[in-house]
């Protein structure tokens, strides 16, 4: 039980990855440290529980990998071919995808210290291994694609099972189903927190928080707020807490509001999938991925974006919403028997919906869609695919000619039954809004002056991500920025406070 009469070090939000790899770098630092969780023990570990894992750093080359992927040996290492990805590499993807919107500063501490805290990782007992879905396999080689090419052990489970044994075994306390509701100030400082306990409320003092309890994906009306009506119905992926409560408590208390309130992370989902993430299934299991091997069209029979504009990991968030503007808030997943064998594993799981038919006549009625657009849909398209080398490992250029939207790379015709369908809709992971956060994790007000005693990690960190995100960089920046948040904590409290004893 939480002694209320006790002044904490820090007092840490949440208990997803940034929130544990704050608590444990504070920890660690010498600082005593409570974790307060709004759900249960059993609901616990935020996003971070449901990801697939994937984990974006800059590598410069695989041997730089080595020392990370244990499993692997020296001669395996030989049947690997991997591009080089370097800090400057992971920076322009960035800025690609965020139309040179994220702030410098942000970006540049994500990538600069993403091996370094994959390292510390490592040490807190969080395992890496190859990212299966990143590569395919070329006459014995192993070639990987996109600058991703690992993943923690079994997925978000694992990371989050190995930061909260370590976080256990450092003797750092939890207190679940416990909502936090307010921060506390003291001559302008922060002094404690307010929660809400089986209805009760307490407060409970510190010379410091930290604040990784997400954004506010799982709370529709924010949603229509800030993303438009059209998200009202959207499926929340992850956790069903991450409601703002976080931004709500900093932003009353002076921090600045910052970064893409209008955006988000989003991904096509099973039409099927749960309304909100389920425990008993984590993992990132309904996911579908595979689209830029095959063809989407909407409920009327419509191709709506390039599937080939680029590698999954740089248009899957943005094509979840553009799948979420079509009629029904629904689009459908289309691969002929050419590639059926490449498709990701989440297409053979159990949980997958699909559809099967040896004919286009037959599939267009399966899905229940006009036939007679759908099938003009697929001869346009056949007819303009392009000849030339089809490498589903690196961006081809073999595409279309004459059509819009075009496809860009990987066309092949549609033409090799079966064919299979996959119907998907949008789900949100997270929103890219949040409050302004310096490259220390300390929080800012709107004079850019630090507000003291409260810091900031994960999903709360706005200014980094703007329209779109490179894949795997959501997790990395919980873990740099959530690190950093523990480390600058425990720093604020030995020069402003005595560390407890």
């Amino acid at each position: 039980m939480i002694n209320y009469n006790k002044t904490y070090d820090v007092i840490v939000v949440g208990t997803g990855n940034a929130a544990l790899c704050s608590a444990i770098a504070a920890k660690e630092n010498g600082a005593e440290v409570l974790i307060i969780e709004r759900g249960t023990k059993q609901k616990r570990g935020g996003n971070s529980y449901f990801t697939d894992g994937a984990i974006r750093f800059a590598y410069k080359d695989k041997h730089a990998l080595q020392p990370i992927l244990s499993q692997v040996s020296t001669k395996e290492i030989k049947h690997i071919d991997m591009p080089e990805y370097d800090t400057e590499d992971y920076y322009n993807d960035i800025m690609k995808v965020t139309k040179g919107k994220s702030a410098p500063n942000l970006a540049r501490q994500l990538v600069n210290k993403s091996y370094e805290t994959i390292q510390w990782m490592i040490k807190q007992g969080v395992e890496f291994e190859l990212n299966e879905n990143q590569s395919f396999n070329n006459d014995g080689v192993l070639q990987f694609w996109g600058g991703l090419p690992v993943k923690t052990h079994r997925k978000g489970i694992g990371l989050i099972e190995a930061l909260i044994k370590k976080a256990e075994l450092l003797g750092i306390e939890f207190k679940y189903n416990t909502r936090a509701i307010q921060l506390l100030t003291t001559d302008k400082k922060v002094s404690g927190i307010k929660v809400i306990e089986d209805e009760v409320e307490n407060q409970i003092s510190a010379n410091s928080v930290v604040l990784a309890c997400g954004g506010f994906e799982a709370n529709r009306e924010k949603r229509v707020q800030f993303l438009g009506e059209e998200w009202e119905q959207a499926l929340v992926r992850g956790s069903e807490y991450n409601t703002g409560d976080g931004l709500d408590m900093a932003i009353e208390i002076g921090a600045q509001p910052y970064g893409d309130w209008s955006g988000c992370h989003a991904h096509t989902t099973d039409f099927q999938a749960p309304r909100v993430g389920d425990y008993t299934k984590p993992g990132d299991i309904y996911k579908k991925s595979s689209y830029p091997l095959g063809l989407i069209i909407n409920c009327n029979g419509k191709r709506f974006v390039d599937e080939g504009a680029d590698f999954r990991n740089y248009t899957y968030a943005k094509y979840g919403k553009e799948t979420l503007r079509q009629p029904e808030q629904k689009a459908f997943q289309l691969f002929d028997e050419q590639v059926r064998n490449l498709l990701r594993v989440e297409y053979d799981l159990e949980e997958a919906t699909s559809l099967k038919a040896n004919t286009l006549e037959d599939l267009a009625n399966k899905l229940g869609i006009e036939r007679d657009a759908f099938i003009k849909t697929i001869e346009e398209y056949n007819n303009a695919v392009q000849d030339g080398e089809y490498n589903p490992a690196i961006k081809d250029g073999k595409g279309t000619q004459g059509i819009t939207p075009p496809k860009s790379n990987w066309a092949l015709k549609f033409e090799k039954a079966p064919f299979y369908a996959y119907p998907v809709t949008c789900g949100i992971t997270f929103t890219f809004g949040g409050i302004h956060v310096n490259e220390y994790g300390e929080v800012l007000d709107q004079n850019q002056s630090q507000i003291p005693g409260l810091f900031a990690a994960g999903e709360m960190v706005g200014g980094l991500f703007y329209h779109n995100y490179p894949g795997g960089s959501g997790l990395m920046s919980g873990a740099v920025f959530g690190k950093l948040a523990g480390d600058s904590a425990t720093k604020y409290v030995l020069e402003n406070a005595k560390i407890s004893n």
